[in-house]
C-alpha cells in the first residue's frame, strides 16, 4: 500500500507540471512549492516553532482561533502556517500571526525531511482531514508531537473500512486527535485508536470572537431598522431563486443578500430578476432606504458581522456542492435555512435537530418555513435560543487544545 501511496503522490506532482501552463490553481500550486524549498534554504530557526497545517481556507478558519490564541498567550512564539491548496494560500500569505507562511512541500521522504528540519518545530497541527504518510512518520520518529484537531470522523471513511490498514497507520503517529464529536471517538476507538479527546470544532470559538467584536455598518442598520429581515448569506442561484420569489410576495419583508460570487455578471443577473426596489452596498449612500426591499452587498468580508441585523437567514450552497457556514448566523441567534446538501456537516444536523435550522427542498417548503418564523413570535423565539444556545455550548476547543501546545 506504501507503493501504492508513493506512486500516487509522484503521479500528482506530474499531473501538476503538466497542467501548471494551463491552469492557474496548478500553476499557483507547481510554482508554489517550488518557491518553498528556496525560501527554506536561508531559513536559520534556532528557536523551535509551532507549525499549523491547513489544506485550505475552511480549514484555515478551524486553525485561525488556535493561532491567535498562541500568540496571545506568547507574542514571541514562533508560528509557521501551511497550506496544501492556492485557495487558502492566495488569501491569507500575509496572515498577521504567523511568522512564515508556506506551501506543503508534497509528500516525499527527502522533501519532508528538508522541510522538518529547516522550520525546526516542537509542536505539529493538522487541521481536521489531513494525512501525510511521510510527514507524520517523520514527525513521530523525531519524537515531535503532532495533534489533529477539529477533525471529524465517519463510518464511509477509508479508517473503518477492511482495506484501510494503510490509513489507520497514520492515525497512530497522531499524539492526540482532537475530534468534534462523541461519535468520532466512538469510530476511532472501535479500531483501536485510543489517543483521543472531544474537544468541539475551533470555528465556534472563532464565531463567537466575531460576534462580540462585530463592525457596524450604519447603511445596513439604517436598511433594516424596525424591519423584519432575511439575510441570504453566500448564496447561489438556486437560493437566490427562492429568495426573491419570496420578496416579490411579501411587500412587508425585507431581503440583505450577500452572494457567493459578486462579480457584475451575477449581479446584474440577480437584479434583472427583481421587481422590487433595489440597490448595491456599494451605491446606498445618500439614498432612503426605507423604500428599498432588497440590498444587494457587492462587497466581501462583511457577512459575519452583518448577520447581527437579520431576522432569519438563509444559507446558500444546499443545492449545490454543499452549505457554506451556518454558526456565523447562529452565533447571532438567528435561525437558518438551508437547502439539502447538508448532512456532511455536523452543525447543521445539530442545528436541525435542536430546531435552530431547518432545511427547505423547495419554494413551497421554503415559503411556510420562513413565514411560520416571522408571523409566530413563539416559534422564532425558541429558534433564535436553540441556535445562539448551541454555538455557546460548542465553544471552548481552542483553550483545550492550546493548554497542550503551550505546554
Amino acid at each position: 500500500m506504501l507503493l501504492i501511496y508513493n506512486l500516487g503522490i509522484q503521479f500528482f506532482g506530474f499531473v501538476l507540471r503538466v497542467l501548471a501552463p494551463f491552469k492557474d490553481k496548478a500553476n499557483k500550486l507547481h510554482h508554489g512549492r517550488k518557491e518553498t524549498m528556496k525560501a527554506i534554504e536561508s531559513l536559520n530557526l534556532n528557536e523551535k516553532t509551532i507549525w499549523i497545517h491547513c489544506a485550505s481556507l475552511g480549514e484555515f478558519e478551524q486553525g485561525r482561533p488556535i493561532m491567535e490564541a498562541i500568540k496571545q498567550k506568547d507574542a514571541s512564539q514562533k508560528i509557521v502556517l501551511t497550506f496544501f491548496s492556492p485557495s487558502g494560500y492566495e488569501v491569507q500569505k500575509d496572515y498577521e500571526y504567523a511568522d512564515y507562511v508556506f506551501y506543503l512541500p508534497a509528500d516525499k521522504p527527502k522533501l519532508v525531511k528538508r522541510f522538518i528540519s529547516a522550520i525546526n518545530p516542537r509542536k505539529v497541527v493538522f487541521v481536521k482531514y489531513e494525512f501525510w504518510y511521510h510527514y507524520l512518520k517523520t514527525l513521530s520518529n523525531l519524537n515531535i508531537e503532532i495533534y489533529s484537531v477539529s477533525s471529524i470522523f465517519r463510518p464511509e471513511h477509508i479508517f473503518f473500512k477492511w482495506y484501510g490498514g494503510f490509513n489507520r497507520k497514520m492515525l497512530t503517529f497522531f499524539t492526540k486527535l482532537y475530534v468534534q464529536d462523541q461519535q468520532s471517538e466512538n469510530l476511532l476507538q472501535s479500531i483501536s485508536i485510543s489517543n483521543v479527546e472531544v474537544a468541539g470544532d475551533t470555528r465556534f470559538d472563532r464565531v463567537y470572537e466575531i460576534s462580540k467584536n462585530a463592525k457596524t455598518y450604519e447603511l445596513v442598520k439604517e436598511f433594516t431598522s424596525d424591519c423584519k429581515v432575511i439575510i441570504g448569506g453566500s448564496s447561489w442561484p438556486a437560493g437566490e431563486k427562492l429568495l426573491i420569489n419570496y420578496i416579490h410576495n411579501n411587500p412587508n419583508v425585507k431581503l440583505l443578500l450577500a452572494p457567493h460570487e459578486i462579480h457584475e455578471d451575477h449581479i446584474a443577473q440577480i437584479e434583472s430578476q427583481l421587481n422590487v426596489p433595489s440597490i448595491r452596498y456599494t451605491k446606498a449612500e445618500g439614498v432612503d432606504l426605507s423604500k428599498i426591499q432588497v440590498l444587494i452587498v457587492d462587497t466581501m468580508g462583511m457577512l459575519s458581522s452583518m448577520y447581527q441585523y437579520g431576522t432569519i437567514a438563509y444559507i446558500g450552497g444546499g443545492f449545490g456542492s454543499g452549505i457554506h457556514n451556518t454558526i456565523e448566523a447562529s452565533t447571532f441567534g438567528l435561525p437558518v435555512l438551508f437547502g439539502p446538501k447538508y448532512k456532511k456537516y455536523q452543525e447543521a444536523c445539530d442545528l436541525i435537530e435542536l430546531k435552530g435550522a431547518f432545511c427547505i427542498n423547495n419554494q413551497s417548503e421554503f415559503d411556510a418555513n420562513v413565514n411560520t418564523l416571522l408571523n409566530d413570535s413563539v416559534v422564532l423565539n425558541s429558534a433564535q435560543d436553540a441556535s445562539k444556545d448551541y454555538v455557546t455550548k460548542m465553544r471552548g476547543a481552542t483553550q483545550a487544545i492550546l493548554s497542550k501546545l503551550l505546554e
